[in-house]
């Protein structure tokens, strides 16, 4: 049975919906997080964890149990097919989590939901958002439920509900932006031959690209633009798009085992406002950009900490309600820095014109040779450069 309120109802349980849960439980609140889904979901989607979000899941204590189940990688490497290009090295970051972690996201929720079951907070599923009303000092919400409509009164709502976002629709918050042309997609194979790979490798080529990263227990994720991609990319596909945009020598062995596969389309939008009155978005919800860098859920999850910061220090009587509008001027900005840098990356790796191509690999290989401009992409990759943009202990 649903409770009838509530401090915080988060709409959305997956790994921002569920951060923000525990950053508020870990303060001694009890936040209601409801999903529509009936069952936590099994696929691996998002797999990068860069050092910035790591130093805020360790806040929380979550980031132990993702680093004994991850596969810690030091370097990301650029290549035209065979020839490098450069390496951008994350063990010289300023953090102790000095490199990127590879835990495909099915694993992440599942850590966060035992934090979560730890901290006394359970997911109510099969809560399908539908209305809010907001009165003066709460928001009454309509959930449709397997018995019906129930509605929840709650101080604060949230919806980290993704892309499509239920709440942020009803709130009227705009969500500027577009749909780039093509597709991406994404998969986690099994390949012919060991794999002791020990970076994410990116691979250019006039076909297109094609990253292939290390996942734990031997598996390699592969990412690849596709003009118009099947919705479930067999391994015909794949084996293809390795063939012809990956290395020649050595190649990578035969793809065995296709795990999990999808296609979906880039957005790069930004919501104009992160709240409207006592409803504030997050994650997906309010910004959303291409793949490249994986930087969407590591996004999110700065969202949900700082969000779930304020919001404890307000519930509890440490900060007036004032002290919330700090949320957007904090994550606004630097959502806005990171559509900038996937947009520049998704551009890149895009191009067509042998011409454009050539100066991209030189200024490329500039940039990695440059000490000053390499420590700034590491640390922009990496999180660390907008670590300022969420709220302090």
């Amino acid at each position: 049975m649903l409770e009838t309120s509530t401090d915080v109802l988060i709409v959305g349980a997956g790994p921002v919906g569920m951060a923000l849960a525990i950053t508020l439980a870990e303060q001694g609140l009890r936040p209601m997080l409801v999903d529509r889904a009936l069952t936590h979901q099994t696929t691996s989607r998002a797999a990068v964890i860069h050092a910035h979000t790591l130093d805020i899941l360790d806040r929380i204590g979550i980031a132990g149990p993702m680093k004994a189940e991850g596969l810690q990688i030091q370097n990301f490497a650029f290549r035209d097919r065979d020839r490098m290009l450069g390496t951008f090295r994350f063990d010289r970051l300023p953090s102790r989590h000095n490199y990127l972690l590879m835990l495909p996201q099915d694993r992440t929720e599942a850590i966060m939901l035992t934090r979560l079951a730890e901290l006394g907070v359970d997911v109510v599923r099969g809560a399908t958002f539908t209305t809010l009303r907001e009165e003066i000092d709460h928001v009454v919400v309509d959930l449709q439920t397997p018995e019906g409509v129930t509605k929840v009164s709650a101080t604060y709502v949230v919806g980290a509900d993704g892309i499509h976002s239920e709440v942020r629709k009803a709130c009227g918050i705009a969500f500027d932006g577009d749909q780039y042309e093509g597709s991406f997609i994404l998969a986690d194979i099994t390949v012919e031959g060991a794999q002791n790979r020990d970076e994410v490798s990116l691979f250019f080529s006039p076909a297109g690209l094609v990253v292939v990263a290390p996942l734990p227990g031997g598996r390699l994720r592969i990412v690849a633009t596709v003009d118009d991609a099947p919705e479930k990319p067999d391994a015909s596909l794949i084996q293809s798009l390795l063939q012809a945009r990956g290395p020649t020598a050595p190649k990578l062995g035969k793809v065995l085992d296709v795990h999990w596969s999808s296609r979906f389309r880039l957005h790069h939008r930004l919501a104009r406002s992160y709240s409207k009155g006592r409803v504030f978005i997050a994650g997906d919800a309010a910004h959303a950009h291409s793949p490249a860098g994986g930087q969407g859920m590591n996004t999110g999850i700065g969202d949900a900490y700082t969000l779930g910061r304020l919001l404890g220090r307000v519930i509890v009587g440490q900060a007036d309600r004032a002290s919330l509008d700090s949320y957007e001027v904090l994550r606004r900005p630097a959502a806005a820095e990171v559509l900038r840098l996937a947009g520049r990356m998704t551009s890149a790796a895009t191009m067509r014109s042998p011409l454009k191509r050539a100066v991209r690999n030189l200024v490329l290989s500039a940039m990695a040779r440059l000490p000053a401009v390499r420590e700034r992409v590491e640390l922009s990759l990496s999180g660390i450069a907008r670590a300022s943009a969420t709220v302090s202990e």
